[in-house]
């Protein structure tokens, strides 16, 4: 069966589109069906993220009830299936987003993950992808601000009818600093698991400048070893590890993430 799951954060500007994406690129090349919907319809980057920058047909049209949902489905060569919301404004007017949740499953019944990029915060939109969603995956930087609003879409999600389960968070742009507050502090915080932590990395915004993906232009970068392992426990899929790989973790420092 499908698993929708939430890509979501308390605040805008923690990476969660950054995560959204190569986390689904991971989980297709672990030989996963994957889909990824873009639930952010005001200020809509995903399609960005895949070098889509004019398409005539986006989730919107749907939205709009003027075309069957999987005529907005583009491919990507990973074999990532994406929908796009619309880059313009004016076409968030007469959406309906009332029986998104069951068209979702209608067609990608046979995928094994959508992942929906949500919209930040705890707005309309937010609430969308909360009630379209089976699963709620947080993204967080490791700052208070970013864990506080954690807490409070905890407090919406169990006022949700039917309740989408949160699975934990991936901490992201994880710098190792002494100022930051530590992945104990946060699992104390939030009362949830961290499923996994992402480093802060420049090769992704040296990708995202030339238009791809670190998980896939840069393979070896420690953000993307970190999006394998991710996929790894999301799927229950072993990740394999490069010969070096297995060195640092036979003689190198333990891996807190885990």
């Amino acid at each position: 069966m499908v698993r929708i799951i939430n890509i979501c954060s308390g605040k805008g500007g923690v990476g969660k589109t950054v995560v959204a994406t190569n986390l689904g690129i991971a989980l297709q090349e672990m030989y996963k069906k994957v889909a990824i919907i873009d639930f952010n319809f005001t200020t809509p980057h995903l399609s960005l993220y895949f070098g889509l920058f004019s398409y005539p047909i986006t989730l919107n049209n749907f939205l709009r009830n003027e075309i069957e949902l999987e005529k907005t489905i583009y491919n990507h060569p990973s074999g990532l299936s994406v929908i796009p919301a619309s880059l313009d404004l004016i076409d968030i007017v007469n959406t309906d987003t009332s029986n998104l949740r069951d068209e979702i499953r209608r067609v990608f019944w046979n995928y094994d993950f959508v992942l929906l990029d949500s919209a930040p915060g705890l707005g309309k939109e937010a609430l969308v992808s909360l009630k379209a969603s089976d699963e709620v995956l947080f993204v967080a930087n490791p700052q208070i601000p970013s864990l506080v609003d954690i807490v409070k879409c905890l407090k919406v999600i169990n006022t949700l009818e039917p309740r989408p389960v949160p699975l934990g968070i991936i901490v992201n742009r994880l710098k190792r600093k002494s100022y930051e507050i530590t992945l104990q502090e946060i699992r104390d915080f939030t009362e949830l698991p961290i499923i996994g932590a992402v480093p802060e990395d420049g090769r992704i915004l040296e990708t995202e400048n030339k238009k791809t993906l670190v998980i896939t232009n840069k393979r070896n970068s420690a953000a993307s070893k970190a999006f394998f392992k991710i996929a790894s426990r999301l799927s229950g899929t072993t990740y394999q590890y490069s010969f070096w790989d297995k060195i640092r973790k036979v003689f190198g420092r333990k891996n807190e993430f885990w």
